[in-house]
């Protein structure tokens, strides 16, 4: 009897330094000197994963990693994916990261003003991404804005969210709009939006050059943008590397605001939100003439007279 309680004894001591031990490990300091960007692939298996961390020195021990799985039933709540683990992280911090899923995410930014082409182009070039794009949005439906993915995303799919981006903020603008705008729809708010992001990167301008722009439309005079002068020749596929000449200014394209008059069939480009609201929410003037001024803005004019000399002054700047 002695020597079984002897042995009992002895083997509970066991199995207390053994749970002492195995606290020690899944809770003490991880291996790993410095942050470390570990990619887990779909289908691998526990022990798999358990091996990529010990060869990127995540975790000290592949085997008590395993034997954590086991006693916290997380084999099969492993998520695949890019992860960014900081230095120093624990055994226990690992496994959580891993079983929330806590992803490494990337930004893609779509810039203001950029048409259809010159974002699919961006996106085909990102590497992080995934896939083709088999159908191009329409110009102006993709909202311009930075997206986080995960490493392997599809493009389509961003395309998706900046599409649906969007939708929601034009429907939103359009809700708020002022009255007695000169628009026959929402889609037609979105061509003005677009030439108004073309026209001027200056924020407090976007209201003055919608002010011109409405005035025009309700007075039927042309609108005279050269930004649709020039998406009538490329059509929004690259940028032109040259002034617009006279010449130019004859194509016959619908897109040519110097021809027909009235907005032109579609958007320009794909507008950002700021180009938007200005062309819901355009100033209150007597505007119908705009040039630059040679320090980035414009200046504006009500009469031909005042603006033949803003473009005399603008001849003498340049």
């Amino acid at each position: 009897m002695k020597w079984i309680g002897s042995l009992f004894i002895a083997l509970v001591l066991v199995v207390i330094s053994g749970g002492v031990f195995f606290n020690h490990v899944i809770y003490s300091a991880g291996p790993l000197q410095e942050n470390a960007v570990v990619e887990i692939s779909r289908g691998v298996s526990s022990q798999k994963v358990a091996e990529i961390l010990g060869e990127r020195r995540v975790i000290a021990s592949p085997l008590w990693f395993r034997l954590l799985l086991k006693y916290r039933q997380a084999d099969a709540d492993l998520k695949a994916g890019e992860y960014l683990f900081p230095a120093h992280l624990t055994m226990v911090e690992v496994l959580e990261k891993l079983r929330r899923g806590d992803v490494l995410y990337h930004k893609f930014t779509i810039p203001e003003g950029y048409t259809v082409r010159q974002v699919m182009t961006q996106l085909m070039q990102e590497e992080m991404l995934e896939g083709d794009i088999t159908q191009a949005p329409a110009e102006g439906d993709i909202f311009p804005e930075t997206y986080t993915f995960q490493k392997r995303e599809q493009r389509a799919a961003i395309i998706e969210k900046a599409v649906s981006a969007m939708q929601r903020k034009l429907q939103e603008i359009w809700e708020q709009r002022e009255e007695g705008l000169p628009y026959k729809n929402k889609q037609e708010m979105l061509v003005m939006a677009s030439i108004i992001e073309k026209e001027t990167g200056v924020g407090d301008e976007r209201a003055k050059v919608a002010s011109v722009f409405v005035n025009r439309l309700r007075k039927g005079m042309l609108l005279q943008t050269d930004p649709t002068v020039i998406y009538a020749l490329t059509s929004g596929k690259e940028e032109l590397d040259r002034a617009l000449t006279y010449k130019d200014l004859q194509v016959d394209n619908p897109y040519n605001t110097y021809k027909y008059v009235g907005l032109p069939p579609t958007p320009i480009c794909n507008p950002g939100e700021e180009a938007i609201y200005a062309a819901a929410h355009p100033a209150q003037t007597d505007y119908l003439y705009f040039v630059a001024n040679g320090t980035g803005g414009h200046n504006f004019a009500k009469t031909l007279k005042e603006h033949n000399a803003n473009v005399a002054y603008w001849k003498t700047v340049r």
